[in-house]
């Protein structure tokens, strides 16, 4: 077993954990990375949708409950590089106004602490570091950039080309998504020495190839193999944060490692697990001084929780779409409101394309009559995919939190749902207008989206000024403790309608930057 006290413990190798742990690397302090899962297994099924979407093979076997004690599985995935290894690798800003104070038909999404400003900066190191393709301006709720995206955006292929036009054509400003990707593009055309093939299996896929800009392509590995002081232990679960006699400190991190139980200790542990799971780690961390939950004097630990209002909708034609890479267009002019709406909508963006194992076993709905009796391959092949994400609004009865028996329940109320409809209905007029029908289906076949579906998880350990309502300050430390740091989405304090993924690398290099400061390192 390794020496077991270190300067500093990251637990969890996801964008949160691996980008802090990146950016202190160089400072020589000795860094240890605790990771629950293994590596992800790199074979041809990693490209399977039945493999990944229909049999869920990169799922944990955990069976958690909603408020109404149904048993569901969470869409959770423990590997080096956390959910980034399945994530979409779409890496936006919060806009300006998402800092502010904004009012919705359902109530006020609370302003942050800090502002636009203060995170800019990181944003722009962070899409650096994490290879984003982009334009700047072709986005029209862009909010102010110091530099320009570090690569050219992914193409269109000739039908997104076509519905890029078609849209524009309706008064919309349709733009190419910024993404996360290991791609070189010349003339349109993937370069014979790109990582990246342009590939069906990117969006919600482990990638094969590596070609996706994930947490441990990007950090984690170049990390370990440029840094002797940062070491990795894989497939250990932390289990409980101990305190000293004063409930000030985090004095030991407990870990279940090859079936046994190891203590490590440091200076400073930053807990980036995700949002829901630091949280549970830390009500798991009950303990005399803070019987509660670690760090949860407000109470506020665990709540809060947000996760976007979202829908996969699928508009369907006569006409084939040929379409391989479909995840390069979106649509922000919706995302602060509408001429017959006064409130936010959301965001509307491409996502993978549909396949026929996703479909299979799915309720068409009646109106599809008029189509001939496809199967399902060819109604994938004539399918164009949208996701769609409006604002879910903070509320405290929206939690995770711990039975006595152990159990995990999720708690749910649904909030600002006619902004959601509202943005459904703009998108079934803008591919009508295109020639397209539009119908919903479900994303994952046999999963409950709205409580299962946790890839944009915040808001559990909201930071703030005030110990009386955050669970963190505004460098993302716990208010009660002196050296417990959490780095994931767990600090939002709204969520805005874009994905979270860029926001907490950005907040994750900040942190970093007032730890080193702290440490008096370079």
């Amino acid at each position: 077993m390794p020496d077991q006290h270190y300067d500093i413990i990251v637990i969890g190798s996801g964008p949160g954990g691996a980008s802090l742990a990146q950016r202190l690397a160089p400072s020589g302090k000795r860094i240890l990375m605790i990771e629950r899962g293994d590596y992800l297994k790199r074979g041809i099924e990693n490209w399977d949708a039945k493999t990944v979407f229909v049999d869920n093979a990169y799922l944990p076997n955990e069976t958690w409950y909603d408020r109404g004690g149904n048993p569901f599985h969470p869409g959770l995935h423990y590997f080096v590089g956390g959910n980034s290894k399945m994530y979409g690798a779409a890496l936006f800003r919060l806009r300006a106004r998402d800092f502010e104070a904004v009012p919705h038909a359902d109530g006020m999404s609370p302003a942050w602490p800090l502002s636009y400003a203060d995170f800019e900066p990181y944003y722009t190191q962070a899409e650096q570091l994490f290879r984003v393709h982009g334009l700047r301006g072709e986005d029209p709720t862009e909010p102010p950039a110091s530099a320009p995206y570090p690569f050219a955006p992914v193409s269109h292929e000739p039908r997104l080309q076509q519905l890029h036009e078609d849209f524009a054509r309706q008064g919309v400003r349709p733009f190419h998504m910024p993404l996360g990707i290991l791609l070189d593009e010349r003339d349109g055309k993937v370069a014979p020495t790109s990582t990246c093939i342009r590939c069906a299996a990117f969006d919600g896929y482990p990638c094969l190839l590596n070609g996706k800009a994930d947490a441990q392509v990007i950090c984690v590995d170049p990390t370990l193999a440029a840094h002797a002081n940062v070491s990795l232990l894989t497939n250990t679960c932390a289990t409980r944060l101990q305190t000293d006699a004063s409930g000030q400190r985090v004095s030991a991190v407990q870990v279940e490692r090859e079936g046994r139980y190891e203590q490590y200790s440091a200076d400073i542990v930053v807990v980036a697990c995700g949002a829901l799971s630091s949280a549970l780690l830390l009500l798991r961390s009950a303990n005399a001084q803070h019987p509660d939950g670690l760090a949860n004097g407000s109470g506020m630990l665990g709540r809060n929780y947000m996760r976007h209002n979202q829908s996969v909708m699928m508009a369907v034609s006569r006409e084939r779409n040929d379409t391989v890479f479909q995840k390069t267009l979106a649509v922000s002019d919706y995302y602060f409101g509408a001429d017959d709406y006064p409130h936010p909508l959301g965001l509307i963006q491409m996502t993978g394309k549909s396949h026929a194992d996703t479909l299979r076993g799915e309720a068409l709905p009646g109106w599809l009559e008029w189509l001939p009796e496809f199967p399902f391959h060819d109604i994938a092949h004539h399918a164009l995919d949208f996701w769609l994400s409006s604002e879910d609004l903070p509320r405290p009865e929206n939690r995770v939190r711990l039975e006595r028996d152990g159990r995990v329940v999720l708690e749910l109320h649904a909030n600002n749902l006619q902004a959601h409809e509202r943005l459904k209905q703009k998108l079934k007029a803008l591919v009508r207008g295109a020639g397209k029908h539009p119908f919903e289906r479900r994303f994952e076949v046999g999963k409950d989206i709205p409580i299962g579906g946790t890839a944009h998880q915040a808001g559990t350990a909201r930071f703030g000024r005030d110990p009386r309502s955050s669970v963190l300050d505004i460098h993302c430390k716990a208010h009660e403790l002196d050296n417990l740091y959490l780095t994931d989405a767990s600090f939002f304090v709204s969520i805005g309608a874009v994905n979270p993924t860029l926001t907490i690398i950005a907040n994750a290099l900040r942190v970093a930057d007032h730890i080193k400061e702290r440490l008096g390192v370079g």
